[in-house]
């Protein structure tokens, strides 16, 4: 699989657009009014200022405090970039707030602190103690991070987590708990060696000696070799508690006949003459990064009975902290917690081993590109299993409950993992699970307007983001020349270009057209300025003749146009089947809008089609479609001439017996309100329909347009369905975004028929 990467001009974009950073802060109470300000604030908000006065325990309901977790830094271990000071380390910090938000709805803020003295950071995270849920220390370097985190669990009554420690460590255990059930062994009988003796290191072993590892089993080693009694050179106070009893000195000496190797070291640290020294069915975790004590291809080579995991993406069985810290702090702060405990952390690693071990939903699967089975090679779930959300935080919370740290123990625990699951946003979990599928496909994907920069951009986008290979269709001076104006010149030798007046199956591609057109009224130079000049139609030539896997298009005319010149290729009208379905992403909720782009006024039969399609996209996107056919009539009131079509077509699809759920005719607020719908007991739809089959293209384009000017919806689409390759048509106001957006879904072939 290719490996994303990025320029220097490229990180440095994603920082500053659409504004500077990575996230902004939005009220979560109306603020449209005088009566919202005068109980937003003055004089309104006396009122819960005295509450918690009275009864602090109360700042849990009237604030935010209860999900606000502050990421601290001063710097000193970024990213394994060293010291590079508070400042420089924000834009981690932000990060990391990101990822709080992202995956657990944590609400985040970072806060850099300019100086070295663990003291002074100790007072200044104390002081700030009422504002937050909980503390997430990072990027402090050790040994001063032992001393913070310490000391301000003692002093502090909420929690104090270390995120390089602990993070790490539990995801490690986790994934060492399925290993060991692989290979058969026991944990407290295995021989446990372990290379890097700093935050993380320190933090893995008191874990797995917390979970059951024995004392004497266990080795540490750092870049002096073994930490054995009687060593004093480098050594301090949490290096001296996991001093062993042993005659090794070096690694080499340490993993003879050792059952499991965590490494938290540095690149090339084991060799495979170690590896071949291990016990039978042994676990290898090499998380160094971004290179890994050994390559799983060097442990391999030598041994076919080991376990490999590292902390890189593009091999198995990643080691990733996000998989641990956003659901660790959801779990404490959802029991308003004084702490996380080690219970709390085993609880997080045995519910993430148990999750590996159950059936892989089909949205995983369908992420992913593949089945996903528990074995050798998936001992972790991904980072984007949607389980994790309502699986994880109930285990901790369950933890922190049985040993006295919850202040608010949740009563119905069942109840509570159904609000963590409809409290995450599907969407981002929609678009990263495409993206994942697209890297596994691997498309050659055609940009055909190589003259625009959007286009240009986004084409490198997809080579780099590790989607495939991109062929531009433009000249080669003008794709250099716009690439280097927009700070990416070096990557003109990463796209290939091609121009369709030099390419060597120009006559290919013109006879071809000819034989097909030459009865509608085009002659030979009408040919040859489509197939030379025409830069649509010259796409789908490539695309027509295997030259590439999909065709992106459409972000410089209007998609009419572009769809014609398509039609010289492929059969793409309406009679042909073509549908356009656009998806709506807004709030937490996806629906799909039918048809934008092909079908002017379709008629019932044809609005049946449309539905099939827009069931058939659905599906492709991992959502179990629900159909509505809409109107301003409902199951035929009022009386319309207009909407009879809406009303009989499903009664089209009725004959036609087909496998998802549809009704109608119905409004709009009748198809996505539970309530408006609960009017209707005898709606065939068992939820809210996430796919609406609107009249006509103009009501259609209407909506969708009405969604993204005044709601702020994400507009995917449209979609086109029904054509033979994988084409899609970006609109004229596209964003380099929207465009890749598009060509992953031509690359995941969505719309295709499977």
């Amino acid at each position: 699989m290719a490996k994303p990467k990025h320029t220097r001009e490229e990180a440095l974009r994603f920082h500053m657009e659409p504004r500077p950073g990575k996230f902004d802060i939005t009220p979560s109470v109306p603020m449209t009014t005088q009566r919202d300000l005068s109980l937003a604030y003055s004089p309104g908000v006396a009122v819960p200022c005295e509450a918690i006065a009275e009864a602090p325990e109360t700042a849990y309901d009237y604030t935010n405090k209860g999900n606000l977790v502050a990421v601290i830094s001063n710097g000193t271990a970024v990213l394994g970039l060293g010291n590079l000071g508070a400042l420089a380390s924000k834009p981690v910090m932000e990060g990391k707030s990101v990822l709080f938000k992202r995956f657990a709805d944590v609400n985040s803020i970072d806060i850099e602190l300019d100086t070295e003295d663990p003291e002074e950071i100790i007072r200044a995270v104390k002081l700030m103690g009422p504002t937050f849920g909980g503390i997430n220390l990072e990027d402090i370097k050790a040994p001063e991070c032992f001393i913070i985190e310490q000391t301000l669990k003692e002093q502090m009554d909420i929690p104090v987590f270390h995120d390089d420690q602990h993070g790490t460590a539990v995801i490690c255990a986790a994934g060492l708990i399925n290993a060991l059930h692989l290979a058969g062994k026991k944990i407290e009988e295995c021989r446990i060696v372990l290379n890097g003796a700093g935050a993380a290191g320190i933090a893995c072993l008191e874990l797995v000696k917390a979970m059951g590892a024995q004392q004497d089993n266990c080795i540490m080693c750092d870049t002096k070799g073994v930490i054995h009694q009687g060593r004093t050179e480098g050594m301090n106070q949490w290096k001296s508690a996991h001093a062993a009893v042993t005659d090794a000195r070096t690694l080499a000496e340490a993993m003879v006949g050792a059952d499991v190797f965590l490494g938290v070291s540095a690149k090339g640290a084991v060799t495979q003459e170690m590896v071949t020294s291990m016990a039978p069915n042994a676990v290898i975790f090499a998380m160094a990064n971004p290179d890994p004590e050994i390559t799983p291809e060097d442990v391999h080579a030598v041994r076919d009975d080991v376990i490999v995991a590292t902390g890189r993406s593009d091999y198995p069985n990643q080691v990733n902290n996000v998989l641990g810290f956003p659901y660790l702090f959801r779990g404490a702060l959802d029991i308003n917690a004084r702490a996380i405990n080690d219970e709390m952390k085993i609880a997080c690693a045995e519910a993430l081993a148990k999750l590996a071990r159950e059936d892989v939903p089909d949205e995983v699967a369908l992420a992913y590109g593949r089945k996903l089975t528990f074995g050798r090679d998936y001992i972790i779930p991904t980072p984007f299993d949607p389980r994790l959300i309502y699986t994880i935080p109930p285990a901790v919370a369950q933890a922190g409950m049985d040993t006295g740290v919850a202040r608010r123990p949740i009563i119905d625990m069942a109840g509570y993992a159904q609000d963590l699951q409809a409290r995450m946003d599907p969407t981002a979990q929609i678009l990263q699970g495409l993206y994942a599928r697209a890297r596994q496909a691997q498309a050659t994907m055609v940009f055909a307007e190589g003259d625009d920069s959007r286009v240009l951009r986004a084409a490198v986008a997809y080579v780099r983001g590790g989607f495939g290979r991109a062929l531009v269709v433009g000249r080669e001076d003008d794709v250099r020349r716009k690439l280097q104006e927009e700070g990416l010149g070096e990557a003109y030798a990463e796209l290939e270009i091609v121009n369709a007046a030099k390419t060597a199956h120009l006559q290919t591609y013109k006879d071809f057209l000819y034989a097909r057109l030459q009865r509608s009224g085009h002659d030979q130079k009408d040919i040859h300025r489509l197939a030379a000049r025409d830069r649509h139609a010259f796409s789908a030539l490539m695309l027509a003749h295997g030259h590439a896997d999909g065709l992106v298009t459409g972000a410089t005319r209007k998609s009419a146009h572009v769809l014609d010149r398509i039609n010289t290729v492929f059969d793409a009208t309406a009679k042909d089947g073509a549908v356009g379905i656009t998806a709506l992403l807004h709030k937490g909720r996806i629906i799909f809008i039918a048809d934008t782009l092909v079908h002017e006024w379709p008629e019932e039969e044809d609005l049946a089609d449309i539905a099939t399609a827009g069931a058939q996209v659905a599906r492709a996107m991992g959502i179990e479609p629900r159909v509505a056919f809409v109107s301003f009539s409902t199951f035929g009131y009022p009386v319309s001439e207009r909407a009879s079509k809406m009303h009989l077509a499903p009664q089209v699809l009725d004959r036609r017996g087909v496998d998802f759920e549809y009704e109608g005719e119905m409004t709009v607020d009748v198809a996505l309100n539970p309530e408006a719908m609960a009017a209707y007991p005898f709606c065939r739809l068992t939820g809210p329909a996430n796919i609406l089959v609107v009249p006509a293209r103009h009501s259609a384009s209407i909506s969708v347009k009405l969604m993204q000017e005044m709601a702020g919806a994400t507009v995917i689409g449209p979609i086109l369905t029904g054509v033979d390759k994988p084409i899609q048509i970006c609109s004229t106001v596209s964003t380099v975004n929207d465009i890749l957006n598009m060509a992953i879904l031509a690359a995941c072939k969505v719309g295709q028929t499977a």
